[in-house]
């Protein structure tokens, strides 16, 4: 019976240990873009994110997120558009159908404030972009809110266009549990 307890008491630590390193799950996410179009700011937005958020603002250097949204899933609230933004002339949706991101580091700004350099793959074209964003922790959730600019055709999105802008805003926002 005194051999039991020192098992039974190391299996509750490694228990323990295992409850306090399980990884937060993405329970929200919003991934909207903004773009010119005839003077015109067109909206949309993507869905079926995917990531592997493995953040600690205590461990910047040992912090990761690797994300992912579905092309197919683009909505600018007409159904014509999103077909015509699916297509090979501008994301490609049958040939790439993810946009990705891969974390490549983090710096601490001030209070809950940080930037992230991530690796941004759109249709097979991987460029390094900088997103400022914050990071909450209330209890057992986190909410990463940021944004960023892109220019579409670093990615070879949409060709050239004289009524087109080539800039294009994406606002980010996802809430993990733990």
């Amino acid at each position: 019976m005194k051999k039991i307890y020192p098992f039974l008491i190391g299996l509750l630590c490694i228990n323990c240990a295992l409850a306090q390193m399980k990884q937060p799950v993405v329970t929200k996410s919003s991934v909207v873009f903004h773009i010119k179009n005839l003077g015109i700011t067109i909206d949309g937005k993507l869905a079926g994110f995917k990531g592997d958020i493995k953040f600690d603002p205590a461990n910047l250097a040992g912090s990761t997120i690797d994300a992912s949204v579905d092309v197919n899933t683009i909505d600018t609230d007409n159904g014509t558009r999103n077909d015509h933004l699916k297509s090979e002339s501008f994301f490609d949706a049958a040939k790439y159908p993810t946009i990705s991101m891969k974390s490549a580091g983090f710096t601490h700004s001030s209070g809950n404030n940080y930037k992230g350099t991530f690796n941004l793959t759109i249709k097979n074209i991987t460029k390094t972009v900088e997103i400022p964003f914050s990071y909450v922790e209330t209890g057992n959730t986190g909410v990463f809110k940021g944004n960023f600019q892109i220019e579409r055709s670093d990615y070879g999105v949409g060709g050239s266009s004289l009524v087109m802008s080539d800039n294009v805003k994406v606002d980010l926002e996802v809430t993990t549990i733990r």
